[in-house]
């Protein structure tokens, strides 16, 4: 009979905080009565605990109990996996997030549920299985609990990201662990990272693997916080996210994925468009503000007006991409375009009114409208229909990026803020994180590579947008830069205001779950894609 050795990952590890005696005894008790639902199963060998702080307690337990407290200041480190590794002589590893943080979380075992685990990775030789659970979150003590399902996803080539929610139970099958290991070498000396190591190591020897059913509950307080949506940018993570990028880094290397920061040149009659040259693709401006828009009646007017107030040397235009509203943002649009008398740039108004004669356009689609109207400009520049540009500059250093170039696309940066146009936190979003020997590698780890995105138009009418309204400029910018470098401006020169209607708002689950999965499927494609090109 297979046996486990389970690790619970239980204690409050608060980073640069020191643990109290009394928290250590606390998380201890906790931790205790979390172990014994494992302790009696039949296939769990030994339960380690892992805590911030041995107390006496803790050193106290009979060794008879199959209970050991191991201590470790960061259990995400490379050598507190190791260690646990190093520990494990049964067959699998079953580990447990139930960390305390800012509220109590444990985990109820579902009938028969470690069975099933190890039924499905001896059914398929998974290097590592996982499953959805429910949570019960416990308000009031005169309340009824509040039961949801937690389906999570299923696991990838592309799936390289750090943030995959695989829930708290994940079983480790310990011959994928040392063939991994011994192919790629013993889990990477960092401080946060030692996870992830492991878990992009057993990818390469194994499936990942999804047991699409409830096998357990969490139990969570209400006082229980949630991540932030812009944690990976956050300049409080920068250490965090270097060793992250590392690893990464070394993954793409063992899969053949990774590309060198050596780059195409742009196509000779791209470059010719800035000479004279008669052959040479024809624009009507040098450069075109692109906005997408469904029913933003309260925003479409500053955007545009943001758009317009641009202060540039050479002519440009906006073109709004107008997805069949059904709210007042056509008449908005309608008057703004009759009002806008064209200046000295062209003649009529600046401002193109695109309504679409197709009824099954995403924001990609419409995009695409845009790119390949006649009246596009060389340079297709992106604000969406709720956001601005923080000065009458932007458009002026875009253009003037791609003129320091060759590149195929120009990045910029913004700041967060609300619909006052307060800043929020965490305030500018640089994407420092980007450079040019590595940027495009670590671009696979991440969810966004900043804004706004500005794409020569030539380009993007060989390569255009899928039409979908999520993911279709991330889609675009790894093809872009699997072949192309890519300028960025690290200054913000864009708000991104948050507000009740923001498309990615207290999404649920259901979407959530949707957008990650096709972000995961365009990191496969180009994964498989670079796969090819190394051969």
């Amino acid at each position: 009979m297979a046996m486990l050795t389970v690790v619970l990952v239980h204690g409050r590890w608060n980073q640069g905080a020191s643990t109290s005696e009394h928290d250590s005894r606390c998380c201890d008790s906790d931790a205790i009565i979390l172990a014994r639902q494992f302790v009696d199963l039949p296939l769990v060998s030994r339960v380690l605990i892992l805590v911030p702080l041995l107390s006496e307690r803790s050193s106290n337990i009979n060794a008879q109990s199959k209970i050991e407290f191991v201590s470790t200041d960061r259990p995400a480190s490379g050598a507190a996996v190791q260690n646990i590794l190093d520990r494990t002589t049964t067959d699998y590893l079953l580990w447990v997030d139930a960390d305390v943080v800012d509220g109590n979380t444990s985990v109820q075992l579902g009938p028969f549920s470690l069975e099933r685990f190890v039924d499905v990775d001896q059914q398929t030789r998974a290097a590592m299985v996982y499953s959805d659970h429910r949570v019960e979150r416990n308000g009031d003590v005169h309340e009824q609990p509040d039961i949801q399902d937690r389906p999570t996803i299923d696991y990838q080539l592309g799936s390289i990201r750090d943030d995959f929610t695989f829930g708290p139970l994940q079983l480790i099958s310990m011959a994928a662990a040392r063939e991994a290991t011994k192919r790629y070498g013993r889990i990477a000396d960092t401080l946060f990272a030692g996870r992830y190591d492991l878990r992009l190591k057993l990818s390469t020897v194994g499936d990942v693997v999804r047991v699409p059913e409830f096998l357990y509950t969490v139990i969570e307080s209400s006082q229980t916080s949630a991540s932030s949506h812009f944690a990976y940018v956050d300049p409080k993570n920068v250490a965090v996210q270097k060793e992250m990028e590392q690893i990464a880094t070394d993954h793409l290397k063992h899969i053949d994925a990774y590309l060198p920061p050596t780059f195409d040149p742009l196509p000779a009659e791209i470059m010719a468009e800035a000479t004279t040259d008669a052959t040479a693709e024809k624009f009507p401006v040098e450069a075109s503000v692109i906005i997408p828009v469904r029913n933003r009646e309260r925003t479409i007017a500053d955007a545009v007006k943001s758009a317009l107030s641009q202060q540039t040397d050479f002519a440009f235009n906006v073109i709004v991409v107008d997805n069949h509203s059904t709210d007042r943002t056509t008449t908005i649009l309608r008057d703004l375009a009759a009002a806008d008398s064209g200046l000295t740039h062209v003649a009529g108004s600046r401002l193109v009114h695109i309504v679409p004669n197709r009824n099954d356009l995403g924001i990609g689609g419409c995009w695409n409208e845009a790119v390949f109207s006649k009246l596009c400009g060389r340079y297709a520049v992106q604000l969406d229909s709720d956001d601005l540009y923080s000065g009458p500059d932007t458009l002026a250093k875009i253009v003037a990026e791609f003129r320091r170039g060759p590149v195929a696309m120009v990045i910029g940066s913004y700041r967060i803020v609300d619909f006052q146009l307060n800043e929020l936190p965490p305030g500018v979003i640089d994407h420092r994180e980007w450079t040019r020997e590595n940027g495009r590698n670590n671009a696979l780890r991440i969810n966004g590579l900043g804004a706004p995105r500005a794409f020569l138009t030539s380009l993007l009418r060989k390569m255009p947008f899928p039409n979908v309204s999520y993911g279709e400029d991330y889609a675009v910018a790894l093809r872009f830069t699997r072949q192309y470098e890519v300028g960025r401006i690290y200054e913000p020169v864009y708000l991104c205001r948050r507000w009740d209607d923001n498309t990615d708002a207290a999404l649920p689950l259901a979407k959530i779950n949707q957008y990650n999965t096709y972000k995961d499927r365009l990191r496969t494609f180009e994964m498989r894609s670079r796969q090819v090109l190394s051969r």
